[in-house]
Formats: C-alpha cells, structure tokens, sequence
C-alpha cells in the first residue's frame, strides 16, 4: 500500500488496493475482520482499518 492515504475508502478502492475480489472484502467486513463505517447509504473503510486488516494478516502469517 504506497502512495499519499486518503481517511477513508469506498469499497471498490479496497478491492483495488488489497488486490481482492468484492465478495472477499464483503466477508471481510460481514465478519468484522476489517472495520467500516457508513456515510448516509455508502460504506467507507478507514485508512487505519486498512493498516489494522495488514497487520492482523501479518501475525496470523508469524
């Protein structure tokens, strides 16, 4: 994840920047493995839910 970070992501940013598919970031979020927020009917994901979701892969991965 390089480049300037934006407060928060629209779903399809996610899918680009972790390289997933749309179902797995949905999961991802229905299990609560990455956090989200809603702005009226959008779903945005803090750019620390993204750091969070990297690093908790990291120690499964220790």
């Amino acid at each position: 994840m390089n480049g300037p970070e934006q407060a928060l992501y629209r779903v399809s940013d996610v899918i680009a920047r972790l390289r997933l598919s749309r179902t797995v970031v949905y999961e991802l979020l229905r299990s609560g493995r990455l956090r989200s927020v809603k702005e009226g009917r959008t779903r945005l994901i803090p750019a620390s839910a993204l750091r969070e979701y990297v690093a908790l892969l990291e120690r499964e991965a220790a």
